[in-house]
């Protein structure tokens, strides 16, 4: 059996791309378990987004471990990981389990995703790279769990009265240091585009 890391630098079937694909195409199974009524089609929900998560840190982890980092992956992992949050918060949205002013929540998380979608791309431009903070990282750590809860929803407030009310908790965490991450991009971007003492 040929060694995995065998497998050439940037491949496109390499085990890391295929992780990403597979984030890509959980969203329509994601969003299909909104359709059914049974409690199992939320955990079944919970369950994909959370092997979303875990597939996201093993694609990066491998993609260093076995030296496959790739342009195509550099693309779509960040670009996998948006569309996946984003679908989920939009069924969450749709089923009212965010409702009312933890709406605001969902649309500052998903604006600060575009907004720095855009930065990036800007950026790169003029080949300036923004490394990710700290920070940012616990921000999608309290943004993924929250959302977690939230799938759970309904059926997981059956064992745990508070699954729901904890997942807007977090939900609202997430969104405000979404804010403060973002406004960390808009200020690399000005250091970068505004003339020194301007």
């Amino acid at each position: 059996m040929a060694d995995r890391r065998s497998t050439p630098k940037g491949h496109f079937g390499s085990l890391p791309n295929i992780l990403t694909y597979g984030r890509i195409l959980a969203i329509p199974a994601l969003v299909a378990c909104f359709f059914v009524t049974a409690d199992w089609g939320r955990w079944l929900a919970m369950w994909i987004f959370i092997a979303a998560g875990v597939s996201d840190f093993l694609d990066g982890y491998l993609a260093r471990a076995w030296q496959q980092q790739s342009a195509i992956g550099k693309m779509l992992d960040p670009i996998a990981d948006k569309l996946i949050v984003a679908a989920a918060l939009l069924m969450l949205a749709a089923d009212d389990t965010i409702a009312g002013w933890s709406l605001w929540a969902g649309v500052i998380i998903l604006c600060r995703e575009i907004l720095v979608s855009g930065l990036r791309e800007f950026l790169g431009t003029l080949a300036v790279s923004v490394p990710v903070t700290a920070l940012a990282k616990w921000k999608t750590v309290v943004q993924m769990v929250a959302i977690g809860f939230l799938l759970a929803g309904s059926a997981g407030d059956k064992i745990w009265p508070y699954t729901t009310l904890f997942g807007l908790s977090l939900l609202w965490i997430a969104a405000i240091l979404t804010l403060y991450t973002g406004y960390d991009y808009l200020r690399a971007t000005f250091r970068h585009v505004m003339p020194e003492g301007k």
